[in-house]
Formats: structure tokens, C-alpha cells, sequence
């Protein structure tokens, strides 16, 4: 009971962080806040958190910026399906490497939601569209290390 709070807890804090107020230029390279909690979540308990939970959280996204309703689930599916044929892989690498591993996982993904949005009628600069997986991964060692400290600290196993 105690991990799925936790976990549940560290989801509303990304969703929270992902629709704070940031500054106009700062706004394109918006880190995704979700898909490195869950994709942490889902690399250190494979056995409690899956597909599943990605898809309620992109769902929750989808409430949240009212977008296109599953664009977002299926963005968070595919990075927790990503990452967990790589879990195993990427829990020995150092922060450095699994950095280098975010960024096409998150990448792939952002490219889906280019293609979801391109469906749509709204295409936003291919270019500029990669820049959230790109902050993201650079941003991926301190993600790591306070959801890692959080998952110690409260004992989530």
C-alpha cells in the first residue's frame, strides 16, 4: 500500500511540474517530467509498475492539457514498454549511459507525438519538437538520484 502511494505521489508531482508556468523561450524545452518518473518507476519495480500504470498516466495528461484523449497514454505506454525491455540492461549502466539510453527512448516516443499531433492538423517544428527528450536526458541523473533517494528513503520495493 505504502509503494503504490509513494509512486502515486512522485506521478503528481511530475504532472503538477509539467504544467507549471515557465517562460515563453524556456516553454519549447520543457522537460518530460512523466515519462522520466515513470520510466524510472518502471526500470526499478518491473514487477509493480508496467503498461498499465503509463496508460493511466498519459490518460491523467490527456485530462490535464485537454489534448486529443489516449495521445498522451499511448506516448507514456510506449516509453514504459521501451523501458522495460531495457531495465535490466540499463540498471548497471552509470547515470552518464543511462542518460545516453533516455534519449532515444524519449525521443522515439516525442516522434510519436509528432506523428499523433501531425494527424491531428497541429505540427508543430520537427527540430524544436525533440528538444524536450534532449533536456530530459540531460536532466535524467538528477531525476534518478532524487527518485532513487525517495525509493530508499521510504523503502519502496
Amino acid at each position: 500500500m505504502r509503494t503504490n502511494l509513494i509512486v502515486a505521489f512522485t506521478i503528481v508531482v511530475a504532472l503538477l511540474l509539467s504544467v507549471m508556468p515557465m517562460p515563453a523561450p524556456m516553454d519549447l524545452g520543457r522537460p518530460m517530467w512523466l515519462a522520466m518518473v515513470v520510466g524510472y518507476w518502471v526500470m526499478a519495480l518491473p514487477h509493480r509498475i508496467g503498461l498499465l500504470t503509463a496508460w493511466v498516466a498519459g490518460l491523467a495528461t490527456d485530462v490535464l492539457y485537454g489534448q486529443l484523449f489516449g495521445q498522451h497514454a499511448l506516448f507514456m505506454t510506449l516509453v514504459a514498454w521501451m523501458m522495460l525491455l531495457l531495465h535490466q540492461r540499463i540498471r548497471r549502466f552509470p547515470l552518464w549511459q543511462q542518460s545516453l539510453v533516455m534519449l532515444p527512448v524519449l525521443g522515439i516516443a516525442q516522434m510519436v507525438l509528432l506523428w499523433l499531433n501531425s494527424l491531428t492538423g497541429s505540427r508543430p517544428p520537427i527540430l524544436l519538437f525533440l528538444l524536450p527528450a534532449l533536456v530530459s536526458a540531460i536532466l535524467w541523473p538528477w531525476v534518478f538520484s532524487v527518485l532513487r533517494a525517495i525509493r530508499l528513503r521510504f523503502h519502496v520495493l
